[in-house]
């Protein structure tokens, strides 16, 4: 039972770590790969690649991994989920890397 306690309070935390990610965008349908594009000279912009694919998931990997240093690093074991909690983040990294692996767009 304690275990599915944990396991559910990871999977909601990490779930609200995305779901923060991703709201906080500046306007819809602008992120910081397309408002970083825009900023370029006509020049440069001629040659520059696309923007970059998927950057609320890069974002959310980012989090996850400020996260997971934190955890590593804090004074006290958060009532006993600390290493819980960074083997979740740690799942929650790897399947959001094979999403990106995955992806065709």
């Amino acid at each position: 039972m304690k275990d599915k306690l944990v396991v559910g309070m990871a999977v909601f935390a990490l779930a609200a770590i995305l779901a923060f990610t991703v709201g906080t965008s500046a306007a819809p349908g602008i992120t910081k790969a397309t408002a970083a594009a825009a900023a370029l000279p006509a020049a440069a912009g001629a040659n520059a690649s696309a923007p970059e694919p998927h950057p609320q998931i890069r974002e959310a990997i980012a989090s996850l991994r400020r996260a997971k240093e934190h955890l590593e690093h804090a004074a006290h074991d958060f009532g006993g989920h600390r290493v819980e909690a960074i083997h979740a983040t740690d799942e929650a990294i790897r399947q959001l890397e094979i999403c990106l692996k995955y992806d065709k767009d």
